[in-house]
């Protein structure tokens, strides 16, 4: 299993929560809405505490979410995967063999579709849907598409973490710091 049965992925979105995240046994760190200028040294922090680091590259502060953006960060950033919600970055990264998760919103039937013909065409390592509050449609997705899928973005408490688990989520991406002890 690509997350070793962790139900729960932190997503860091401040930089005061990484001394908080280093403290949980998570083998993986979400990273949100970050700085160019401080990636490099908070990746080599996070991976000196035994984290491994999806960076959503769509969320870099000063950095262009596009194929040379991600080559950037495929070469000199060096996380263990990308979430995007772009093909040509999920593209790039599965080149530098990096885990990829492409982000889905999910916003009426015709985003659901497109979202299908991109997984075709990208085949990422999982697939990250929000809002993670719709159990059938993590459900659906996870069964068409034969991918992980993490639930995020809406969860807000442990129920709504174990209906989206429930439903066929690999795992729960969340910045709500109290939900990162959930079993």
């Amino acid at each position: 299993m690509l997350f070793n049965n962790s139900n729960i992925l932190p997503a860091v979105r401040d930089l005061k929560d990484l001394d908080k995240v280093i403290k949980y046994d998570h083998e993986f760190v979400v990273l949100l809405n970050s700085h160019i200028g401080q990636l490099k040294s908070i990746i080599k922090m996070l991976h000196e505490n035994n984290k491994k680091v999806l960076l959503h590259a769509d969320l870099v502060q000063g950095l262009k979410s596009d194929e040379y953006g991600a080559q950037f960060l495929c070469r000199y950033i060096r996380p263990d995967g990308l979430v995007s919600t772009r093909k040509s970055v999920l593209l790039t990264a599965k080149k530098n063999k990096l885990i990829t998760v492409q982000r889905v919103f999910l916003l009426d039937s015709i985003a659901l579709e497109s979202s299908y013909n991109m997984m075709e065409a990208i085949q990422p390592d999982c697939i990250e849907v929000l809002p993670g509050v719709i159990p059938h449609i993590i459900q659906e997705i996870h069964e068409n598409s034969n991918k992980p899928v993490i639930a995020g973005g809406l969860i807000r408490t442990k129920e709504e973490a174990i209906a989206a688990i429930n439903a066929g989520a690999a795992a729960v991406t969340t910045s709500k710091s109290e939900l990162w002890d959930l079993k």
